[in-house]
C-alpha cells in the first residue's frame, strides 16, 4: 500500500513540475493570441492583463455619442458606475482662512472655476499665501457661502448616474477605473490580412513553402535511395563529398547564389525564393539512414517477381518511410515558412507581388508600431500554421528519430 502511495505521489509531483513548466513555455504564446484579440486601447491598459478586455459604453438622452462608464467613489464610499460627459473640467480645491489667514485643509471643498467668484467684485480680495499674492473665492458650502483659496488647481472628469441623470459627480479620471468586459476583436486578422498586401503575402509564403517541401522530399528521396542501394562507383565517396556541403555556412553561398539570380533574370521574382532550395544534403541523408534499415531481402524479393527499382520506391520503401519523411516534410515547412534573410536579399521591400510573410511582418512591425494588437496578429498568423504542423506531424517524428535515427 505505501508502495503504491509512494508511486502516485511521485508521479503527480512529475506531472505538477511538468505542467508548470508547459505553463511558463505557453504563456508567451498566449500573451501573443490574447493580445492580437484587444482593442488598441488595451494594449496599453495599466496594470497589463492577460484577458481582452474593452471598456462598455452606455446611450444616455441629451448625448449625441455613446459615454464612457468610469467606477465613481461617492462621499459614502460606494463605488458607482457613471458615464464620464466631460473629461477636462478645470476645477480647484479649495479651503477656508483661519483667524490667522492660513488655509484649513481640513475643511478643502473641490469646485469648478465656474461656479465661485472673486470676492471683492471690481476690487478683487486677495490674502498673503505662502509668500504670494493669492486672490479670494467666495465658495458655496451646503448653502452658505464661505471665503476661500486655492490650494491647487487640476482637472476632473464630470460623471453622471445613468439612473438618476440628476445624480452628477467630478472625479480624477485617471482614478476612476472603467467598467469593463471580455471581449474579442477577430476583426483584427481581417485588418492586418488586408493591409499592406498581406494577404498576398501570406499566400505567396503558403506557395513557396509547399513547393519547396515537394521538391525537398523528391529530391530527397530520390538521392537517399540511389545512396543507399544502387552500386556506382564511387559512391561512398560521392556521399561524403555531399554530405560535407552542409558544415558550408549560409553567408559563404549569399554573393554566390545571388550573382546567379542575376544572371539569370530571377530577381524579384518567386523563382528565386524556390529552386535554389529543392536541393538538400540533409534531407539525403536523413533518408538514405532510414532507407539503409529496410532489410534487403524485401527489395531482393521484389526484384525477383520483376519489380523496377522505381517500383520498389513507390510500393515498398515510400509506405515505410512515412515517419522520415513527416520529419523532413516538417524541417522543410519550418525553414521556408520563417526564412527571412534570403527574401530580404533577393526580393524588394516594395515588391508586394513576390513579397513574402517575414518581410510583410518586418514592415508591419514599423507601420503599426502605435497598434501592439496588429502587430501580435500578424505574428499570430505567421505561427499558427508551423505550429500545427509541428503538432501534427510530431508521432512521425519521434517515430524517425527512434527507428533511423539510431539505427544509421
Amino acid at each position: 500500500m505505501w508502495y503504491r502511495l509512494l508511486r502516485f505521489l511521485r508521479a503527480a509531483a512529475i506531472y505538477a513540475v511538468l505542467t508548470i513548466f508547459a505553463v511558463i513555455m505557453l504563456f508567451p504564446f498566449l500573451v501573443m493570441v490574447f493580445t492580437s484579440l484587444k482593442t488598441p486601447a488595451d494594449t496599453f491598459s495599466y496594470p497589463p492583463r492577460l484577458l481582452p478586455r474593452e471598456q462598455v459604453t452606455i446611450t444616455l438622452p441629451g448625448y449625441e455619442r455613446p459615454l464612457p462608464l468610469h467606477w465613481v467613489r461617492r462621499e459614502n464610499s460606494e463605488l458607482l458606475p457613471m458615464a464620464l460627459v466631460e473629461d477636462n473640467v478645470r476645477v480647484g480645491i479649495f479651503a477656508p482662512l483661519r483667524a490667522d489667514g492660513t488655509p484649513d485643509p481640513s475643511r478643502q471643498v473641490m469646485r469648478r472655476f465656474g461656479e465661485v467668484k472673486v470676492a471683492g467684485g471690481e476690487t478683487p480680495k486677495t490674502v498673503m499665501l505662502n509668500g504670494v499674492e493669492a486672490p479670494v473665492y467666495l465658495v458655496s458650502v451646503n448653502g452658505e457661502v464661505q471665503e476661500m483659496v486655492v490650494l491647487t488647481r487640476t482637472a476632473v472628469g464630470r460623471f453622471v448616474n445613468p439612473d438618476n441623470p440628476q445624480d452628477v459627480a467630478v472625479a480624477n479620471v485617471r482614478l476612476s477605473p472603467p467598467v469593463t468586459r471580455l471581449t474579442a476583436r477577430p476583426e483584427n486578422y481581417l485588418a492586418v490580412v488586408s493591409l499592406l498586401g498581406f494577404d498576398r503575402a501570406l499566400t505567396n509564403t503558403a506557395l513557396i513553402t509547399l513547393l519547396t517541401v515537394i521538391g525537398q522530399l523528391t529530391t530527397s528521396v530520390l538521392g537517399g535511395y540511389a545512396f543507399a542501394r544502387l552500386r556506382f562507383p564511387g559512391r561512398d565517396q560521392l556521399f561524403l563529398v555531399y554530405l560535407g556541403t552542409v558544415m558550408v555556412p549560409f553567408v559563404v553561398l549569399i554573393i554566390p547564389l545571388y550573382q546567379l539570380m542575376v544572371a539569370i533574370g530571377w530577381i524579384n521574382s518567386m523563382p528565386a525564393l524556390i529552386l535554389p532550395w529543392l536541393y538538400t544534403a540533409y534531407g539525403t541523408f536523413l533518408m538514405r539512414q532510414f532507407f539503409i534499415t529496410i532489410p534487403r531481402e524485401i527489395e531482393e524479393a521484389a526484384l525477383i517477381d520483376g519489380a523496377s527499382r522505381l517500383t520498389i520506391l513507390t510500393r515498398i520503401f515510400l509506405p515505410a518511410s512515412v515517419p522520415a519523411l513527416a520529419t523532413l516534410a516538417t524541417f522543410a515547412f519550418l525553414h521556408a515558412w520563417n526564412s527571412f534573410f534570403w527574401p530580404l536579399v533577393v526580393v524588394n521591400t516594395g515588391n508586394t507581388r513576390a513579397q513574402v510573410l517575414t518581410l510583410a511582418l518586418n514592415v508591419l512591425r514599423g507601420r503599426a508600431a502605435d497598434s501592439p494588437n496588429l502587430i501580435l496578429a500578424g505574428a499570430a498568423i505567421s505561427i499558427v500554421p508551423p505550429t500545427l504542423i509541428f503538432a501534427l506531424a510530431q508521432r512521425y517524428y519521434v517515430e524517425s528519430v527512434a527507428s533511423s535515427g539510431l539505427k544509421g
